[in-house]
């Protein structure tokens, strides 16, 4: 059964009706935490790359996204698929290179949210992640997982999505099984599409959670907590989201968060001519503890279903 996901804007700063909720449900759904202007400015960034690289269809507006088939049903499989983003790698450079995408992650309306649920100060992991999604076959719906096997450090970190536009169900989005926190780290095995591994569910009795999203919309979730993109059945337009982490500033943080997504450029490469200076290597003034990798935990075979 599939279900609406709670809006816990009424909530947003009282802390114990707010961590009650996101131990219970393992999300919290904030209707318009963010202002629609600013998240369409950098939909309006995106899009504009994406015009540049072909993959818009001409005579469009810009802001629907509408793709050019002829373009994109020719780009190599494998490039579309990179690190699944949803566009070849020299696209998603230029992605990584916005300002704009990079200091959404640093809203005062996001730091808010986290202080509260955390109750003290919040790092804002560096690793931000676009997802260009454009609708082929080399995109495929990012199966059920939970984001600690791929980011470790503490499990107290919290993942926020946002839809960079107004994003219907149709056009894909994201679901989440509430209440999956709950059942700790799962066991994976290998699938299709973004992070590459599926966690096993064995006769769970939690529900899925979903919503029609508008630009302005956060779902955010722990690192325990199962998550999955619904499929576009918008064929001729693309799905924008990102994806930002927070964790409380006093707990240990892999250094791989702190590195570039996927590697596609240096923190130099990036920061070059961007306009402010407030939040290049902020992470740095910090004194953070660092945890191991643990690989082993992303292949657990012992529990089959």
């Amino acid at each position: 059964m599939t279900i609406g996901l709670t809006d816990s804007f009424d909530v947003l700063d009282d802390r114990d009706a707010l961590r009650e909720r996101a131990q219970s449900d393992g999300y919290l759904f904030l209707r318009g935490l963010l202002p629609r202007e600013e998240v369409t400015a950098l939909r309006a960034d995106i899009l504009k790359i994406c015009a540049n690289h072909g993959y818009l269809k001409d005579g469009g507006s810009e802001g629907e996204g509408l793709i050019n088939k002829a373009v994109v049903d020719v780009i190599d499989p494998v490039a579309i698929a990179f690190c699944g983003v949803g566009i070849p790698a020299e696209a998603y450079k230029e992605v990584q290179r916005l300002e704009s995408f990079h200091r959404l992650a640093h809203n005062p309306n996001l730091l808010r949210l986290y202080r509260t649920l955390f109750g003290g100060e919040v790092l804002v992991h560096p690793r931000h992640i676009a997802r260009v999604m454009l609708p082929t076959g080399a995109n495929a719906p990012t199966p059920p997982h939970q984001d600690f096997i791929h980011i470790q450090g503490t499990k107290n970190v919290w993942t926020s999505w946002i839809p960079i536009g107004d994003v219907p169900r149709e056009l894909g989005g994201l679901s989440v099984l509430a209440g999956s926190n709950r059942d700790g780290l799962l066991p994976v095995k290998a699938a299709e599409g973004a992070g590459s591994l599926e966690t096993y569910l064995c006769e769970v009795d939690y529900e899925w959670v979903e919503h029609d999203y508008e630009a302005g919309d956060v779902l955010t979730f722990s690192s325990l907590t199962v998550h999955r993109s619904i499929p576009n059945q918008l064929g001729d337009r693309l799905r924008i989201s990102v994806d930002y982490r927070f964790q409380p500033l006093d707990e240990e943080v892999d250094r791989g968060s702190l590195t570039p997504h996927c590697g596609v450029l240096s923190w130099d490469e990036i920061y070059e001519g961007w306009e402010s200076e407030s939040i290049k290597y902020y992470w740095k003034k910090y004194d953070l503890s660092f945890s191991e990798w643990d690989e082993s935990i992303r292949w657990q075979k012992e529990k089959i279903c």
